[in-house]
């Protein structure tokens, strides 16, 4: 059936609209044992109905452990990818194949690989926003949850390529003092970010704390009061005396932001162009009703190869083994 489905085009057709999709979502979740995992930059309906909402760290962790049937992911496909790795005899889905990454699109695992071998000395620390080939050749994964703690766990004279965000990379140069060896690859949601439109949003609320993601690049990161991963952020809004912040990352994090302090006002930072927030395409492609049709005929399903799940899986491990040993 789900062949047919899939030849005849059927799950580009939108569901019947008289249909209570939080309660079908609901439904689906208990009938077929499924899971529903969701990043903090999805929109806010397919937060509410997730199982586990978090950041990469807090995903794959969800991920690792869980004991349902089938795992739907509402994310990009390197975070379905990450699911399927740490569960390779079940299935995975994610409601829209297309939901890709600009920071994973922009290392090339053959032009990673010639760069790793010029490098050979060099232990490989790879950010999970990549495609599970750049995984493959990697040494050991880290999110902005835990890459310090992972980069300062290393000898301080091994040498260290650090991949693919190089905005990331340099935040952790500075605040380790290490010397990493830099892939040149960026997110285009933290990349365009306009420093003149947030130091305007400043002045205009001086009573706000500027909130940045260390993937925004060091001029920006220079004007903010508090600096973290999506989880951190959130976290430092919810404990932070402040009653105002202007948010540096994917506004996806704004509802859990206002859900968790309501009494409080969250401003979206500016990217440098015409719009007034930054928003992923890619994040966004997954809709309430692309979740259901997943959900309601099992596709799409991510699919990898047993050798490239078994190369990938290694530094994964990794990553969660020392992120277990440092408490996070």
């Amino acid at each position: 059936m789900n062949n047919t489905v899939a030849e005849k085009g059927w799950l580009n057709l939108p569901p019947d609209p008289t249909l209570d999709l939080f309660a079908e979502i609901s439904r689906l979740k208990k009938e077929k044992k499924m899971v529903l995992l969701a990043h903090y930059y999805q929109d806010a309906d397919i937060q509410d109905v997730a199982d586990f909402i978090g950041d990469s760290l807090g995903l794959a962790q969800q991920a690792a452990k869980t004991d349902a049937e089938i795992i739907v992911f509402a994310g990009v496909h390197f975070m379905a990818e990450t699911a399927k790795i740490l569960n390779p005899h079940k299935k995975v889905l994610l409601p829209d194949l297309r939901a890709g990454c600009s920071l994973a699109d922009s290392c090339p695992p053959e032009a990673f690989a010639a760069f790793k071998a010029r490098h050979p000395d060099h232990i490989v620390i790879t950010y999970i926003n990549c495609t599970a080939d750049i995984k493959a050749l990697s040494d050991i994964i880290c999110t902005s949850s835990n890459a310090e703690q992972i980069v300062n766990s290393l000898p301080a004279e091994q040498k260290i390529i650090f991949a693919p965000d190089r905005n990331l990379g340099a935040y952790l140069n500075k605040k380790t003092g290490r010397n990493m060896v830099l892939w040149d690859g960026a997110c285009m949601v933290h990349e365009i970010f306009s420093l003149e439109k947030i130091a305007r949003l400043k002045q205009q609320h001086p009573e706000a704390k500027f909130i940045a993601h260390p993937e925004c690049e060091a001029p920006v990161l220079e004007l903010a009061d508090f600096i973290g991963s999506t989880t951190a952020l959130l976290n430092f809004t919810k404990k932070d005396s402040a009653t105002s912040y202007i948010v540096g990352t994917e506004t996806g994090i704004l509802h859990q932001m206002e859900k968790a302090s309501p009494h409080k006002t969250f401003i979206p930072a500016p990217p440098n162009n015409s719009c007034a927030c930054n928003d992923c395409p890619h994040m966004k492609l997954n809709t309430l009703e692309k979740l259901y049709v997943c959900m309601q005929y099992e596709l799409p399903e991510v699919t990898m190869t047993p050798e490239l799940i078994e190369k990938s899986a290694r530094p994964i491990n990794r990553m969660l083994e020392l992120s277990a040993q440092f408490g996070l």
